[in-house]
């Protein structure tokens, strides 16, 4: 089963990681080899990206701007619907090459792709409605408006969790606002981002579409920092820790480009007096447990009011107890195993700590052994009783643990907790009281860039906008109007009149 859905997307033993849309450059000796979570065994290699292969894909790229940007908008958009027929009828192949390599559940992997297409779809309604302002000049005859123009050569730098979608994200926006994409996967699922080259090369050979319009490299930080620090990238869309977007933010800054930072999480929900328990369950424990606590949206925090405590803590430790721990490939299990074994590490120390800090277990968690748990990456979720000042409560862990805790009085005391982190990404409160809710959407409420009512912290979709605030980092991608990051705003003045009367009513007579 395993070769068949590889070989659907063009995959071998030994892959090229190096492409300019339309054709692979010569292969470097070197090579990243991508290991299972699942059952450690080998999928394939890819080859690592030198600076020479580098250098013809940058002069590629750029070469191909000159052209896509004055390609119309909506032929643009063609090509990217295009890509989204491709994707669906690739659905089942990549969503279990998304499961198989980086461990996340069978349905999460084909919902991966589903959020592929949805952005092809979007991108495509939006190649039409890349709308600018008319303004009225304060000089007669004067016409004032402003445009939005392509800014050339998109850096693209994904993370593992979502190895597929936040790429598509970027790339699809970024094409049909007339820009060209570099793309450089995350290291540990290399081989997602070969087939979605594959799938692409397709439609961009079938379009006629110039090369290097869509490029790959892959390779470790140094073929990042390659993008970061190369003024021909005017924008670098950067997803992974906050540690590494701080990294990224400084060296695109020093040169005054643009970047649009992606970072972790610290996700909570607040489960207040009047929430309705089944909503609760469902939420917190797919949003704690799913792609193994690996999402940056994934709720790392249960913020529970006193009087409902004892009731949330009892039916969360017995809703863990169905949790089905196994190969993600298989529709019945939950969850599947953490990315490697360095993640093991961390969930590991992780755990060690929240003992160290004064933190108990309701759900006790450990590294799975034995059959059928070959690879070494499979653990335990595990639900610990903490408060929020703690040191590791304070950092983001991108492990299947659930921290959770009590508040007492109103709402207010809720949301000064859940605040009370570095992080801004997502968060949720589960009410049936509209007060409360809309306290919890006022200015006064959450600081994350997400706030949600009676869903989950995690399963944004594509309609809005994705993104958080202080370490976060403060970007926006995907829906509403995100496609202006990829796009430089011009304000234009044209005078019909036969004079040339100055603004702000100033006479400069000769």
């Amino acid at each position: 089963m395993t070769t068949t859905f590889l070989k659907k997307l063009g995959l071998n033993k030994k892959n090229n990681g190096t492409s300019t849309g339309l054709k692979s450059t010569a292969a470097s000796k070197q090579y990243i080899e991508s290991y299972s979570p699942v059952d450690g065994k080998l999928i394939g290699s890819v080859s690592v990206t030198s600076k020479k292969e580098y250098e013809k894909v940058m002069k590629a790229s750029e070469k191909a701007f000159e052209s896509w940007r004055t390609t119309p908008a909506p032929l643009r958009g063609e090509v990217v619907r295009q890509y989204g027929e491709e994707l669906r009828a690739n659905k089942d192949a990549l969503g279990r090459l998304v499961s198989y390599e980086m461990g996340k559940s069978l349905q999460e992997g084909w919902g991966e792709v589903q959020e592929m297409i949805d952005i092809c779809d979007f991108a495509v309604g939006l190649s039409r409605q890349l709308y600018g302002l008319t303004m009225h000049s304060e000089r007669p005859n004067h016409r004032m408006y402003e445009q939005w123009h392509p800014r050339g050569v998109v850096g693209i730098i994904s993370a593992f969790n979502f190895p597929v979608a936040v790429w598509a994200w970027n790339s699809m926006i970024a094409l049909v606002c007339g820009n060209t994409a570099v793309w450089k996967p995350s290291e540990k699922s290399p081989m997602c981002g070969v087939a979605c080259q594959n799938l692409l090369h397709k439609v961009l050979k079938a379009n006629k579409v110039p090369e290097g319009v869509a490029c790959l490299v892959n390779g470790n930080y140094e073929i990042g920092e390659y993008m970061t620090k190369d003024s021909r990238v005017p924008l670098v869309s950067a997803t992974g820790s906050t540690r590494m977007g701080k990294i990224v933010a400084a060296e695109v800054a020093s040169r005054l480009g643009n970047s649009l930072l992606e970072l972790g999480g610290n996700n909570a929900m607040i489960v207040t007096p009047n929430a309705d328990m089944n909503l609760v369950l469902t939420g917190a424990v797919f949003g704690a447990v799913g792609t193994c606590g690996q999402r940056c949206t994934s709720t790392r925090r249960l913020i529970i009011h006193e009087d409902l405590y004892e009731e949330v803590k009892t039916k969360i430790a017995k809703a863990y107890k169905q949790i089905k721990i196994g190969n993600p490939l298989d529709p019945k299990m939950h969850m599947g195993p953490l990315i490697d074994t360095d993640s093991v590490a961390a969930y590991e120390a992780s755990l060690k700590a929240i003992k160290e800090q004064g933190g108990t277990f309701v759900v006790k968690g450990g590294v799975l052994k034995g059959k059928g748990k070959e690879s070494g990456c499979y653990v335990k979720p595990a639900v610990a009783e903490v408060t929020n000042d703690m040191a590791i409560v304070q950092h983001e862990t991108f492990a299947p643990i659930l921290y959770i805790m009590k508040y007492s009085g109103g709402l207010e005391n809720a949301i000064a907790i859940q605040n009370d982190v570095p992080q801004g990404l997502s968060s949720a409160v589960m009410t049936t009281n509209l007060r409360e809710a809309e306290l919890f959407l006022s200015v006064a409420g959450s600081d994350c860039g997400i706030a949600n009512v009676n869903i989950g912290t995690s399963g944004a979709e594509i309609g809005g906008a994705f993104g958080g605030e202080k370490e976060t980092g403060g970007g926006r991608e995907s829906g509403s109007d995100a496609w202006k990051a990829y796009m430089r705003r011009q304000t234009n003045t044209i005078n019909y009149s036969k004079t040339l009367p100055l603004a702000q009513g100033i006479k400069f007579d000769f």
